[in-house]
């Protein structure tokens, strides 16, 4: 049996509830804090995506902006998909979305940074083209080339750059 493709739309403000509880369960361990923030939902409405079952369940969601101070740039902020939902091509239909804005917008790469511990998220973004950044102050953490404390103390992160 086929399923209905999901509807993607920009998501509003109004969505922050239902995709909050949805990606603390979607997620699990490795979710961000904050995980959502609602002003995301506000100010970047414009440059994300939701994907909703037919009845309007969410069932993934991708968090993007144009970096004001870098022209060419898109960033890919959050990523999330109901594992119930994974390998059916919404993860990379969110991404075509963002990078399709990205484009249009003149911009051309979209970088994402994710904690370099984080297999599943690396394997799909490298699945899709991603590459991880190596250079002045990048080392090999959990396998990956990433920087030590990006993000303060202990919180390491991989940014990896899909040119467009």
């Amino acid at each position: 049996m086929i399923e209905p493709a999901p509807r993607l739309r920009r998501p509003t403000e109004e969505d922050h509830g239902a995709l909050t509880a949805a990606a603390e369960a979607w997620l699990g361990e490795r979710r961000p804090r904050p995980i959502l923030p609602r002003r995301w939902l506000r100010d970047f409405a414009g440059t994300s995506w939701l994907a909703e079952e037919v009845g309007g369940t969410p069932i993934g969601f991708a968090v993007a902006y144009h970096a004001p101070g870098r022209a060419e740039e898109a960033a890919l902020v959050t990523l999330a998909v109901a594992p119930s939902a994974r390998r059916r091509g919404i993860g990379r239909a969110l991404v075509d979305q963002v990078a399709a804005d990205a484009r249009a917008a003149g911009r051309g790469r979209i970088l994402a940074v994710v904690w370099p511990g984080d297999p599943v998220c690396l394997r799909f973004l490298r699945a899709l083209g991603f590459v991880a950044e190596a250079g002045h102050g990048s080392q090999r953490l959990y396998g990956i080339d990433a920087f030590a404390d990006y993000d303060g103390p202990g919180e390491d992160r991989a940014i990896l750059t899909l040119e467009l």
